[in-house]
């Protein structure tokens, strides 16, 4: 069962702007081209969407069937399982309701959940199959996430080093609402769950924009100027938030702002300005005081829209045999994908039209390994 947790928005954060006699004054207006409000369902607070089945799809003996029937049929093609899609794994009954789920992420709500997998019923590989299967129905391509070509990025802890302690990968520490640097949909997989913590916590950039747009327009001003001095993967000064084709993109981490231990910011890039940190602390007030949490379930397959959707997550604790395991993927859909701003177009050529290698470790691997082979296929 999900949890549902809502607060007050944070006054300091979103406070209206006051002359030096504290007598308040008119607000500046929004930039050009952006609404004064998003009537969207992706502008959505957490008392909307108080029951579960409205972003759940919960699969029931039939649905395991079929897809354990697809699996089967795949692995009868003798192809690699990077290939799987829709028309090489059939899901005659479930295949629809995926595609309304695949509507709904990119232009619904902007979230979902698959649930009712139980990883334990299948070797990896075949987990793997399924994940990768019904992955294709939300979105069919599938991005690059790092340099050295991963496709599938393994979210687990790992204190081996300073270095990996310290990564968002692998720490255990809580991180603040972001977005991935590339992909229209992130997905990731539950292998397992942490002992205590780690849920999934997301959040509506839409509701966030519609707060600021109403209380604290220089904000939003702010936050679509084009000198925000991103360092990460690598250095531009472009926007936080845009708005094109009648849709609000907002795309940006802290991490690629500031810096954190694991990417140690340069001291001869720019440094962010007294307001640019203020936009940044506004997010996440509004953020967090419309956040949803979703206790997340072994198996559990969660969607969501990477261009409307905030995501963060809470510090977790892992036991002897409850270690929390994600896998991550990038995706985008031919159909439903969304036109990509100008600034941000580098970043998914590299994730999705690049031709490159392509790693699919279907198990966490160290830092540095390189696919050496101890004997011939």
């Amino acid at each position: 069962m999900s949890a549902l947790v809502s607060g007050p928005i944070s006054r300091a954060a979103v406070a209206p702007i006051t002359d030096v006699n504290t007598n308040l004054v008119a607000a500046p207006a929004l930039p050009s081209g952006f609404p004064s409000h998003l009537d969207s369902e992706l502008a959505w607070t957490p008392a909307s969407l108080a029951v579960a089945a409205d972003f759940i799809l919960r699969l029931n003996e039939d649905d395991i069937t079929e897809v354990n029937a697809a699996v089967a049929h795949f692995k009868t093609l003798d192809q690699d399982g990077d290939l799987v899609e829709p028309t090489n794994f059939p899901l005659p009954t479930l295949g629809p309701k995926l595609e309304k789920l695949s509507r709904e992420v990119h232009n619904g709500k902007g979230f979902s959940v698959i649930r009712g997998l139980k990883p334990a019923s299948y070797p990896v590989e075949d987990l793997s199959l399924v994940y990768l299967g019904l992955s294709s129905y939300i979105a069919e391509q599938r991005g690059r996430q790092d340099k050295r070509g991963n496709m599938l990025v393994h979210i687990v802890a790992d204190n081996s080093t300073k270095l990996a302690a310290e990564h968002h990968r692998h720490s255990n520490k809580s991180i603040t609402f972001h977005h991935e640097e590339a992909g229209d949909v992130i997905s990731w997989l539950t292998r397992s769950t942490a002992a205590a913590g780690g849920k999934c916590i997301i959040s509506s950039a839409y509701t966030v924009y519609n707060v600021l747009a109403a209380t604290r327009p220089d904000i939003i001003r702010t936050l679509a100027r084009s000198d925000w001095p991103f360092a990460l993967p690598r250095f531009q000064c472009r926007p936080v938030i845009f708005y094109q084709d009648n849709r609000l993109i907002m795309n940006f981490g802290r991490a690629a702002l500031l810096g954190n231990e694991a990417h140690p910011r340069s001291k001869n890039l720019p440094s962010l300005t007294s307001s640019q940190m203020e936009a940044l602390d506004a997010i996440e007030s509004i953020a967090r005081a419309t956040e949803m949490e979703i206790q997340t379930q072994a198996g559990d397959i969660h969607f969501i829209n990477n261009l409307a959707i905030l995501h963060r997550r809470e510090g977790f604790v892992d036991g002897p045999t409850e270690k929390r395991h994600l896998v991550r993927m990038r995706l985008r859909s031919s159909r439903e994908g969304w036109t990509i701003p100008t600034a941000l177009e580098h970043e998914w050529e590299r994730a999705f039209k690049e031709q490159g290698t392509k790693n699919w470790h279907l198990d966490p691997m160290p830092d540095f390994y390189f696919p050496l082979r101890s004997q011939p296929n």
